[in-house]
């Protein structure tokens, strides 16, 4: 697999591909069509890949920096920005992805243009809905994974306890033992 889904919400794992936000030289995990492809099968959006071109790879990346922007203003308790407003809206007016039912079951297909109005319908759900109160960023200083935070006391800490958590409770740990021995 190309890909990571700490999120379980598709738009927010879509704007996880690219990793390491604020580095000086982040991670871009959708950098040709075949990774964009990947991701969405490997989401589970679709069962086929869509056959994304160079095109697709920078009408996804704009959108899915339009999502971070419409995010990262939730987070921050900013007006939404109209431009990033503006390009979700026009990708979610699009058709979604393709589901038939074949002999096998549920087969999901479309071109790349139908994922992205999918994740589009999601973002707006989303971003408009009553969970944009639930937005948390990771707060590994590594990570700029955003997620929902549907933990009971909604103080989860981290995009995904596997990876992120599990990284800063062992820094912690050797942290703890370098000082006793010091």
């Amino acid at each position: 697999m190309n890909h990571a889904f700490p999120c379980g919400t598709l738009c927010l794992d879509f704007v996880g591909t690219l990793r390491a936000r604020r580095n000086a030289m982040p991670l871009e995990k959708l950098a040709t069509p075949g990774l964009l492809d990947d991701w969405f099968v490997e989401s589970g959006m679709m069962d086929l890949e869509p056959g994304a071109s160079e095109a697709d790879v920078m009408v996804a990346v704009q959108l899915r920096e339009a999502v971070y922007d419409l995010v990262a203003a939730r987070l921050d308790g900013r007006p939404l920005p109209p431009e990033a407003v503006a390009e979700v809206n026009m990708h979610a007016s699009g058709l979604p992805v393709t589901v038939r039912l074949g002999p096998d079951g549920v087969v999901r297909t479309g071109p790349v243009a139908q994922g992205l109005a999918s994740l589009a319908r999601e973002t707006v759900q989303l971003v408009g809905g009553d969970d944009a109160a639930l937005l948390r960023e990771c707060a590994r200083p590594e990570c700029t994974q955003v997620y929902l935070d549907r933990s009971r006391g909604h103080r989860r800490e981290w995009c995904a306890m596997r990876t992120c958590g599990n990284r800063v409770k062992a820094a912690n740990y050797r942290a703890r033992q370098h000082a006793e021995q010091a």
